[in-house]
């Protein structure tokens, strides 16, 4: 197992908030020299601790003007129920993210559409012709003051 120690930390921070940041830029700002801070990268790529890289999307500038995050609800608490349900919400487009959480329901759900419309379709047509939906709760994001999802 890789050791996190302070530089490690600086060097995730760093790339959390840009990570096209060249590796000089990366080396100055953590107070190394490019190659050993390219080798600690590298160590932290190697051991899974960053897991890739991505590019942060403008929902409005893509067409997203609905997001909502979604409880859902199984009539069957098996396992087989779980991942019928997970191999099904992985085939949608609109679902961003899905999480099997803990409490009153199994899943929680992030889901973008164009519009309340498209929405409407997602749940009426798609989520709510599953087997295994027992309940859907939505509960539609008005505004969001801190996201820091990449």
């Amino acid at each position: 197992m890789l050791k996190i120690d302070r530089i490690n930390r600086q060097i995730l921070r760093e790339l959390l908030r840009d990570g096209r940041l060249p590796n000089t830029e990366l080396a100055d700002k953590v107070g190394l020299s490019p190659s050993a801070c390219l080798r600690r990268v590298q160590e932290l790529e190697r051991h899974g601790v960053i897991k890739g890289y991505r590019a942060v999307l403008d929902p409005v500038a893509m067409g997203v003007g609905f997001v909502a995050y979604v409880t859902v609800g199984l009539s069957d608490h098996t396992k087989a129920a779980q991942e019928g349900f997970e191999r099904s919400v992985a085939l949608y487009d609109e679902v961003r993210e899905c999480h099997n959480i803990t409490g009153t329901v199994e899943y929680l759900l992030r889901v973008e559409a164009d519009d309340l419309i498209a929405y409407k379709r997602f749940h009426t047509d798609k989520l709510g012709t599953l087997p295994q939906v027992h309940q859907i709760v939505t509960h539609v994001v008005m505004g969001s003051s801190k996201d820091e999802r990449a």
